[in-house]
């Protein structure tokens, strides 16, 4: 901590208090069904940043066609929030949030650049939409294309997806490359 040399007519110097690091992060709020949107606007009220990632569908409404802005992940909306409880029960007491997603009930901090690579995409209005969530060495299922149906275990080698197929009995695999097929988790 340093000083200054200006006294506040008091003949004491005055310290300089260096910022705070900044310690906020990214956390993703479950909210009640079709209240995302008002939970953004609240937090954004209460001085907390928050981001509601939305994408525009055509409906058919009373023989009309309208466009309409959807949560890209219903019931979710992510906060910037500090790291103290405090901050995280102000979030946590608005009307149609359930908890923070992560362990403990202190939530689970997202990274940055996960944000905004969501961000990125849904600026762009590009036609997205959700897709199961995959890990490597779960066991898949595709469904499309020849293969519709087969299933085996999504492997990731020198960035290229291939699904593995195996014989237990005689401790043997295979592997086909899968990019381009519609997949799904099992």
């Amino acid at each position: 901590m340093g000083t200054i040399n200006q006294s506040l007519g008091l003949g004491l110097p005055v310290p300089i208090l260096a910022p705070a690091a900044d310690t906020r992060s990214w956390y993703a709020l479950l909210t009640q069904a079709r209240h995302e949107k008002m939970v953004a606007h609240r937090l954004n009220e209460r001085g907390i940043a928050s981001f509601l990632p939305l994408v525009r569908q055509l409906r058919l409404w009373r023989n009309r066609k309208i466009k309409v802005e959807l949560p890209l992940f219903s019931c979710y909306v992510f906060a910037y929030l500090q790291t103290t409880d405090e901050e995280r029960l102000r979030a946590l007491r608005i009307d149609g949030v359930f908890s923070l997603v992560g362990s403990r009930g202190v939530g689970t901090p997202i990274p940055d650049d996960q944000i905004e690579a969501v961000r990125r995409l849904v600026e762009r209005n590009l036609s997205c939409g959700v897709y199961p969530f995959l890990k490597v060495g779960q066991r898949v299922r595709i469904r499309s294309g020849a293969l519709d149906g087969l299933e085996g275990i999504l492997v990731s080698r020198n960035g290229e997806s291939k699904l593995v197929v195996s014989i237990d009995a005689i401790e043997r695999s295979m592997a086909i490359c899968i990019e381009g097929y519609d997949v799904e988790p099992v």
